[in-house]
């Protein structure tokens, strides 16, 4: 099965014209190519909205299993503060 989701194109004049009523249209769902000349430049459409994600949803995050070369890592750097830049 092929889902094909039908796209209106637009021109730039048309978008300059009428910006209020393509962007109410947009947040409607509706889904627009802009173009320039003939040619797509720009889509123009809804903006998938935010969501909250719970805890349980990012606790998983903190159960991965760490690095175990972290230490010998860490281990490797001098604690001193340096300019990287000096001497250039």
């Amino acid at each position: 099965m092929c889902y094909v989701e039908e796209v209106n194109e637009i021109g730039l004049r048309e978008v300059r014209q009428n910006a209020s009523e393509l962007v109410r249209r947009a947040e409607a769902g509706e889904r627009m190519t802009i173009t320039v000349s003939g040619r797509p430049a720009a889509l123009l459409g809804p903006v998938a909205p935010r969501a909250w994600r719970r805890w349980d949803d990012l606790a998983d995050l903190f159960t991965l299993p760490t690095d175990a070369d972290w230490p010998a890592d860490r281990d490797l750097v001098d604690g001193a503060v340096s300019d990287p830049w000096e001497g250039r």
